[in-house]
């Protein structure tokens, strides 16, 4: 078979949309998030990369016609980036400009932070300023704001990914925002605090934390007494099948790709043992839908094909020069 050229390849897609709609959710993560919603606790997930914890914050938020917002954790994440952040730069070159603070509103520098949002939306609009007409500079813009359009606003999912990436500090800085659902701005001295149902009866969740781990560096005990903990499996072959099913049933018929789909199930189950015992990163659920639709666009259909061994090496083994993998 002769290679396509370049603008002959049907690109199949990005295998995360973003908006959850695609995740297959696994029993593990059903029941944590079910006792994180009856519990008021955040959910912390564990798990090796690329097995889903971060989807699934998205998918909830889908499922629940919740308001969704994130933040991706690095090693410069402060607990207060979570909560708030306070333009100094600006503001300081504001006064600078006017020779003077006078005049200057405090809140023209506040941009709330992904708990913020979910605590209190119509405040984080207004950065924390009372009363109902525009305030000065205008209103904040809202981070996801075509995925939120039409959400209901009384409830929202919020992802805090890679926690582990972070100082200990800032889970510790997170423990009381998080157990009260409240905060104070230390530039403007606003309480942000997530409004209470108060409809006779048990009082209905109305956010979800999710917080992600890949167990790069210990978390503080404190934070983990706080937390609804689960660990999240990577997917097996049947549940990888059942995945790609739940990504390309709208897009092609299902017997045009179900053999490929577990035979390239089959081949990640091989580079993942060989991972173990090698010691290396074993390849994603992201990955395996990678070759999928690599192999998809290319007209790769089985082993037989010369260019399945080099495809494997490049989407699933990585680590690996070509030629060094399991035969094909």
């Amino acid at each position: 078979m002769s290679e396509p050229d370049y603008g002959e390849i049907r690109t199949w897609g990005t295998t995360d949309r973003g908006d959850g709609s695609r995740y297959l959710m696994p029993e593990e993560g059903r029941l944590a998030v079910k006792v994180a919603l009856a519990t008021g606790r955040p959910l912390l997930l564990r798990g090796s990369p690329g097995c889903g914890k971060s989807s699934l914050a998205a998918h909830i938020a889908q499922q629940l016609d919740w308001r969704y917002y994130e933040h991706v954790v690095t090693y410069r994440t402060q607990a207060t980036d979570l909560l708030w952040t306070f333009d100094t730069v600006r503001r300081l070159a504001d006064a600078q400009a006017r020779e003077g603070d006078a005049g200057l509103e405090d809140h023209k520098y506040v941009r709330p932070g992904p708990l913020w949002w979910a605590y209190g939306r119509d405040s984080a609009l207004r950065r924390g300023l009372p009363g109902d007409g525009p305030p000065p500079g205008g209103t904040c813009p809202e981070p996801l704001a075509r995925m939120n359009a039409g959400r209901k606003r009384d409830g929202a999912v919020v992802l805090i990914d890679e926690i582990d990436k972070a100082d200990p500090d800032v889970p510790n800085g997170l423990l009381v925002p998080l157990g009260s659902a409240e905060f104070t701005v230390a530039e403007t001295g606003d309480v942000i605090r997530m409004r209470r149902c108060t409809a006779p009866g048990p009082n209905p969740t109305r956010h979800l934390v999710v917080i992600t781990t890949n167990d790069e560096r210990e978390l503080p005990q404190a934070f983990l007494r706080r937390c609804v903990v689960a660990a999240l499996p990577s997917p097996g072959t049947d549940q990888l099948v059942a995945i790609a099913r739940e990504h390309l049933r709208s897009r092609s018929p299902e017997g045009d790709w179900m053999e490929l789909a577990r035979a390239v199930a089959d081949e990640v189950d091989k580079a993942r043992e060989q991972a173990r015992k090698d010691g290396v990163r074993a390849p994603s659920t992201a990955e395996y839908l990678d070759a999928l639709y690599a192999c998809l666009s290319l007209g790769i259909r089985s082993r037989d094909d010369e260019r399945w061994q080099r495809l494997r090496d490049l989407v699933l083994v990585k680590h690996q020069q070509p030629g060094e993998g399991l035969s094909g």
